[in-house]
């Protein structure tokens, strides 16, 4: 898993998760305004809206994202 720096040409969309630094956990993107350096985000139930030097995007090789995906069980499609 690596953390790299958000920037002006960076692209951040809604409902993707970013790495807040101050606080050091995982949130929510709800609006990225560039015109305005700013990123509005969703931590622990709170809208937080800082600038975009204090989040990082989280990048994860597809084999992570295997390993941290899950099946359910099946039981409900057959029905």
């Amino acid at each position: 898993m690596e953390f790299t720096a958000i920037n002006e040409e960076s692209k951040v969309y809604p409902g993707e998760y970013l790495l807040h630094v101050p606080s050091k956990t995982v949130v929510v993107c709800g609006a990225f305004l560039r015109s305005e350096y700013k990123i509005k985000a969703l931590k622990n139930g709170q809208l937080i809206t800082e600038h975009m030097s204090n989040f990082q995007k989280i990048k994860m090789s597809s084999k992570e994202k295997r390993e941290r995906t899950y099946r359910s069980c099946g039981g409900c499609k057959r029905r």
